[in-house]
């Protein structure tokens, strides 16, 4: 087997594990055809990262670096005692909740995922990703870009009457060009490409800068400034001798962000141009969060679960701005999710592995003052990832590409530092124990086993979302019923209990509809739509009403009429 050949395959499977979990979508055959379908992609390839580094290579395989392991196996850890502590319901621990699927399956295939990036000796490996994200935000361009002049193809419902990409979401489209048109911003400053590229790349930053601002999407807006923030500060340190036009830029950039954040937050000569109520908005999501964390310090309260507890740890200010109909089952700030989902623990594996990445940047940065567009369009990625996670919801497709920055930096300043990577290769050859085992069995066919594992790992909840939406279309009470039948491939999730319970309340089968409501609270009894769900029907008993209205009142606690609520 040649030298090359492992990590050649370990970076081919990140890069199109990457680009097909931001692309993937499924339009007609499931209700949800962005999140379970991108948990499907993103467990394959980390899956198969996994096998890689783990079975087909060898621990040795992964160069020495005792804080990657340490705080990837933290974070792993804590996300395992989330869900063993948790009260939700473990399949939605596993996949997540209905509509995010950031669950501990999702967390766990990021964090093989990123090890994977941070083992990578060579530079050509490194660039084959940021090759892989430029190529998925060139697809989403020409998506965006039909779907404005002649309207969009997969004829999918649009309710917020924006372009979507790939990602079913005008803000989440939104962020990733902003990330894309950092990286070709990046490219462009490259002597090494020629002319004719950099027309194209010039072609794809205009027309991404166009489709941000057509997609309405403010995140778009400020993850594309601060990439390209990011990229030009790199440009002028490499284009001037002294340190000090790159620190003064630096401080103006810092200055303008700050008076911007000000703004946003009602403060200052900005506030009546930049604030939105959406920012307010964030603020009591972010308390409700920071309650969670703060209330389970040492478990939190499960994977994905902040939809069952934003109702009681809402504060007062909550009911009037948004009200108490207005509910949301993410902190949108992922810092504050993961401190809800894990309290202390897995906060502290999440900001320590993100921390590695950022110790990478500033030690690069610090080594050499050449501009190495690689490393710039990495550093982009990394930062347009870091801002888009504090300000909006974790998205899957959007995600990985944070992940995958911070693993390939990390590598990066290893090999940057003039190491030989054929002394690597041959301390490797020293830490292997069954070399036979190894040749026989090929990275490719390893991996490709790794695909086969993560596809049946994910494929329960898309395989049951298939089988919901033709029950759905069948409109077939005894077909539908069969859909909610619980199994090993087939897990259930609130959402589709009491989808299913209105469905037969509205055609006058009330005792389905009662019967599915008592399999809902038993399934998850801290979701409040469940309970609502058994208070409203027909052939609820006023015993019934009285345990739902309990309940209600347990999960909104703040809310004087619970049995009113929409």
């Amino acid at each position: 087997m040649s030298k090359l050949e492992p990590e050649a395959t370990l970076s081919k499977v990140i890069a199109i594990g990457s680009f097909v979990t931001s692309v993937f979508l499924m339009s007609s055959t499931v209700t949800d055809p962005v999140n379970v379908t991108k948990l499907f992609a993103l467990s394959i390839c980390g899956t198969a990262v996994f096998m890689l580094i783990f079975v087909h290579l060898g621990i040795g395989f992964v160069p020495n670096n005792h804080l990657l392991y340490f705080f990837s196996s933290l974070f792993l850890l804590a996300s395992l005692i989330s869900v063993f502590f948790s009260s939700a319901p473990y399949v939605q621990n596993i996949y997540g909740a209905y509509g995010r699927n950031t669950g501990f399956l999702a967390y766990a295939m990021l964090t093989f995922i990123l090890i994977g990036s941070a083992s990578l000796r060579r530079r050509t490996s490194v660039s084959l990703l940021v090759y892989a994200l430029l190529s998925a935000g060139f697809l989403n361009i020409l998506y965006c870009g039909w779907a404005l002049l002649f309207g969009d193809f997969l004829g999918w419902d649009n309710p917020y009457g924006e372009i979507l990409g790939t990602f079913g979401n005008p803000n989440f489209i939104g962020a990733f060009l902003g990330i894309s048109v950092a990286v070709g911003f990046a490219f462009l400053f490259d002597d090494q490409i020629s002319p004719a590229k950099k027309l194209l790349l010039v072609l794809i930053v205009l027309i991404g800068c166009l489709e941000i601002q057509k997609s309405r999407a403010v995140q778009g807006v400020v993850v594309a400034a601060g990439g390209f923030s990011i990229v030009l500060f790199y440009q002028i340190r490499a284009k001037t001798k002294s340190w000090k036009p790159a620190i003064g830029y630096s401080f103006t950039v810092l200055f303008l962000g700050l008076i911007s954040l000000l703004g946003a937050l009602q403060v200052g000569p900005l506030a009546q141009i930049i604030y939105k109520v959406s920012v307010s908005l964030r603020g009591e999501y972010w308390a409700a969060g920071m309650r969670m964390g703060l209330d389970r310090p040492l478990t939190g309260v499960g994977m994905d679960t902040y939809g069952d507890w934003y109702r009681r740890m809402r504060d007062a200010g909550a009911m009037v701005l948004p009200g108490p109909n207005v509910v949301t089952n993410a902190a949108h700030n992922v810092v504050i999710d993961i401190f809800a989902y894990g309290g202390l623990p897995l906060l502290l594996g999440y900001l320590g592995l993100f921390s590695l990445g950022i110790v990478a940047i500033v030690k690069i940065t610090i080594r050499s003052k050449e501009y190495d567009s690689t490393f710039v369009a990495l550093t982009a990625i990394f930062v347009c990832y870091q801002v888009q996670s504090i300000i909006s919801i974790n998205q899957i497709g959007i995600a990985i590409w944070g992940w995958v920055s911070c693993g390939a930096l990390i590598a990066f300043e290893r090999f940057s530092r003039g190491t030989n990577p054929e002394v690597d290769s041959k301390r490797h050859a020293r830490t292997k124990v069954n070399t036979g085992y190894r040749e026989f069995f090929s990275a490719q066919l390893i991996a490709g086993i790794g695909m086969v594992i993560g596809a049946l790992l994910a494929g329960p909840p898309l395989l049951s979302d298939v089988k919901w939406r033709n029950a759905l279309v069948s409109q077939n009470a005894t077909q539908v019923e069969m859909a909610l039948s619980p199994s090993l491939f087939n897990p259930q999730n609130s959402f589709r209990y009491t989808s299913a319970i209105q469905l037969f309340e509205q055609n006058n089968l009330t005792d389905k509809a009662h019967e599915i409501s008592l399999t809902a609270v038993k399934f998850n009894p801290d979701d409040f739509y469940s309970w609502k769900a058994l208070y409203l029907i027909k052939a609820s008993s006023e015993s019934d009403r009285e345990i739902a209205l309990r309940n209600m009142q347990r999960l909104d606690p703040l809310n004087p009429d619970v049995a009113s609520i929409q």
